[in-house]
């Protein structure tokens, strides 16, 4: 799953109109931001495989420490209480925490049983919805949809930015999914970890366009329009 993850980020502004679009998307997207360093670090490993799935050709070998259940709860909560402290909110700090354990469930539901429950468990988790890519594409698309309509719809755009930087984001999502879906397989584990970190530059963006939107926290009022003064009669 892809834009799946950025589709909660997305969404996350309705529930928390005080978290910024670029935080929503590191939470929604942490463990597979840390995927790429630990992949660099030989802790974790990732054999390409074309064909291994209809989706990816990627073979998730061995990922513990970001993808296992209980890692993943352990990010959650250092996370969300992080955020929530610096931002002194505990509403924020527990969409944070949710986001990234988001991740782990949408993961769970297109992965082939490859997730750990927890480092060192043989146990694995995945329902193989890669194995069909008009599942996929069935499940994926209309979430992402929902995710920026859900932004949209609960902020205003300030200026110009605003407006287009959020259309050039989503844009640009949908050129990266359809990339990653047909085009061909990175030539090497350390491509993959280059481009992982490469996303980082989303959640930036992420940021830029809620910085030039305002959150819509109810529905604005139609303005009343006074009433003419009565003339008294003469």
């Amino acid at each position: 799953m892809f834009i799946g993850h950025f589709a909660v980020g997305f969404a996350a502004k309705r529930i928390a109109p005080r978290l910024s679009l670029g935080t929503a998307f590191m939470a929604a997207q942490f463990i597979d931001l840390l995927w790429p360093t630990l992949l660099l670090l030989g802790l974790e490993s990732v054999r390409i495989a074309p064909g291994a799935t209809a989706v990816t050709p990627f073979v998730f070998e061995h990922y513990p420490f970001s993808h296992s259940l209980v890692a993943v709860l352990g990010w959650a909560v250092l996370l969300g209480v992080g955020v929530g402290a610096a931002r002194r909110s505990a509403r924020v700090g527990g969409v944070v925490a949710a986001l990234v354990l988001s991740h782990w469930f949408l993961d769970a539901i297109v992965h082939a049983p490859d997730l750990p429950l927890a480092p060192g468990f043989e146990t694995l988790v995945g329902f193989g919805l890669w194995n069909s890519l008009s599942a996929t594409l069935a499940v994926e698309v209309p979430l992402f949809a929902i995710g920026v309509w859900l932004y949209a719809s609960s902020t205003r755009a300030t200026d110009r930015t605003g407006r287009f930087a959020l259309i050039g984001l989503v844009a640009f999502l949908a050129v990266i999914y359809v990339g990653n879906l047909f085009g061909p397989p990175p030539s090497s584990v350390r491509d993959i970890a280059v481009l992982g970190h490469a996303q980082w530059l989303l959640v930036l963006w992420g940021y830029w366009v809620d910085a030039h939107r305002r959150a819509v926290e109810a529905r604005e009022p139609m303005p009343i329009q006074p009433l003419p003064a009565s003339r008294s009669s003469s």
